[in-house]
């Protein structure tokens, strides 16, 4: 699963909303946040909202979860910590005969 493909979907998907003004995505001590700037008629909640659509659309179809925790606010700017989670799959054989072994996977 490509998860740069899916942060491409959602911040085009965010740069065609009308009620975004300017969407950004930084990369801190690697930690994924994202700048929204909306109009001003646009509360936080709206902005919230829109942030989940979104991510909802780019995720569809793949089996991740959304990690979305609002960090600050400064008029019309508004920063989150927005993360894609990747479920846990096992990544080798540990011996126990498990029903999900990686060995029976093609």
């Amino acid at each position: 699963m490509d998860l740069n493909n899916i942060w491409e979907q959602f911040i085009d998907r965010m740069k065609q909303d009308p009620m975004i003004i300017h969407v950004e995505r930084k990369m801190m001590a690697g930690i994924p946040f994202i700048y929204v700037t909306v109009s001003s008629q646009f509360s936080i909640d709206h902005t919230t909202d829109s942030v989940k659509k979104h991510a909802v659309k780019a995720m569809k179809g793949k089996r991740l979860t959304l990690n979305l925790t609002f960090v600050r606010s400064e008029e019309n700017l508004h920063v989150y910590r927005m993360r894609f989670l990747v479920p846990q799959e096992k990544m080798f054989c540990c011996g126990n005969l498990c029903f999900d072994c990686i060995r029976f996977k093609n």
